[in-house]
């Protein structure tokens, strides 16, 4: 088991290209699927959980190849062809284990049900930051007449003939929606998704399946109408930069006082990200399609217009993210005034944040959901400490304070860290950060 060494307090300086969004990568890859042609997906983080994908996919046997002359640091292009899958391996050990341990999984249950009637997947894997069910995804998929069964921690999906319906989605489940979706564009007839997710990445998804031949309106918003097709075809698709790793920069650059440009950032994709660390007193300027956070000695978070204690909550889409809730709470630690950090979604999403009052913050944790963040405004700086990566995110988060933090921080257990962040001790070397792995 890994872990990063980091001496902190040292500010940074320079450029950082974003890597490809991990979320939307774990969607399209699985969207290979449904064409046996070729499939180019450009601008691949080089992280644990996209990896794992790719290498289910080679299992299923999906011909994988990587294009090396277009390496460069923000992400890979490869090239998908899914003419030869088989089918056999649903019910072999090896796919059971390597697919329970990757939350993306669920996803290759759609695909899979429209393009050959079956699917199986094992109770998956991923964060453990609270209850995540599956209830959106297996309903929406009964309601275009598969029949689901449960037994012994899999998911076992069959169906003739998927038919198009109307549904109202439970929840706006982002994979759901993406599942549900792919699922759907080889349907007979016609369906429509009404509550559907319409984050960047389900935006990104639809537009690659629209140009691989599917017939898919409303793009974009929380009403999506599909009339089925019968095969689809290949096609280029490019990721777009990650809006979490986007969100995750800004806060690093707040925290060691470092002045930072985030390079092709997609600022139109970008949502109520840089207007909520601009409400926690960061400045976050926009030059073309980059973004430019200059270091700042202190920032102060704003308070509602009638005095109020400032409330950072997530949302679903366009509200703000929850990948970025540790992130919004780490950066509150060293400003001026005080917050209620409000986690709606994960129960278990907060719990990190006794590794930061370890370090010196003042955090009361008030339940499962919410926190309060009595800022320091410096005065008092974090110490660094020993602690191990809850989640990807929590992770991250306790990589920022470490950085800002006076003396030797040990974060263990950062194999979290590396399924979301591709190369990040490299990348924050070359910006001046004291960092490495052990």
């Amino acid at each position: 088991m890994a872990s990063f060494e980091i001496t902190g307090g040292r500010r940074l300086k320079g450029e950082i290209v974003p890597q490809g969004a991990k979320n939307e990568a774990l969607q399209v890859l699985c969207a290979v699927l449904l064409t046996g042609e070729k499939v180019r997906i450009e601008h691949v983080p080089d992280i644990r959980d996209v990896n794992k994908l790719i290498d289910l996919l080679k299992l299923l046997g999906v011909s994988v190849r990587e294009d090396h002359s277009a390496l460069c640091e923000s992400g890979r292009a490869f090239e998908f062809q899914a003419d030869e899958v088989n089918l056999d391996v649903l019910a072999s050990p090896e796919y059971r284990e390597q697919a329970g341990t990757l939350r993306g999984s669920i996803m290759l249950v759609g695909p899979l049900l429209a393009r050959f009637g079956q699917a199986v997947v094992p109770q998956p894997g991923g964060d453990k930051i609270g209850r995540r069910r599956l209830d959106t995804h297996f309903i929406g998929m009964e309601r275009l007449g598969a029949t689901v069964d449960y037994k012994r921690g899999a998911y076992t999906v069959n169906a003739k003939r998927l038919k198009g319906c109307y549904m109202l989605l439970d929840e706006a489940s982002v994979t759901g929606t993406a599942n549900i979706v792919m699922a759907a564009v080889m349907a007979k007839g016609t369906t429509t998704i009404m509550n559907a997710a319409c984050e960047p990445y389900v935006y990104q998804l639809c537009t690659m399946l629209n140009a691989m031949g599917a017939k898919i309106s409303g793009v974009g918003s929380n009403l999506l109408t599909i009339r089925g097709v019968k095969e689809l075809h290949g096609c280029t698709h490019r990721l777009l930069p990650d809006m979490i790793e986007v969100g995750s920069f800004i806060g690093m650059a707040a925290m060691t006082q470092s002045d930072l440009t985030i390079k092709n950032a997609q600022v139109q994709h970008l949502g109520l990200i840089p207007q909520v660390f601009r409400r926690l007193g960061i400045e976050v300027w926009q030059k073309g399609d980059d973004l430019y956070v200059p270091a700042q000695e202190h920032y102060e978070i704003e308070r509602f217009m009638d005095g109020s204690i400032m409330t950072v909550a997530d949302a679903p889409w366009p509200g703000f993210t929850p990948d970025l809730i540790s992130i919004a709470l780490v950066v509150a630690t060293q400003a001026k005034g005080s917050v209620l950090i409000h986690q709606k979604m994960f129960e278990s999403r907060l719990f990190f944040v006794d590794k930061l009052i370890d370090m010196g913050a003042q955090i009361i944790l008030c339940d499962p959901h919410r926190a309060t963040v009595i800022g320091l405004d410096r005065e008092h700086k974090l110490r660094g400490v020993r602690m191990t990566s809850p989640d990807i995110r929590a992770g991250v988060a306790l990589l920022i304070a470490a950085l800002s933090a006076e003396g030797k921080s040990r974060i263990d257990n950062i194999e979290q860290i590396d399924r979301g962040y591709q190369h990040i001790d490299e990348r924050l070397r070359r910006l001046g950060a004291d960092i490495r792995r052990i």
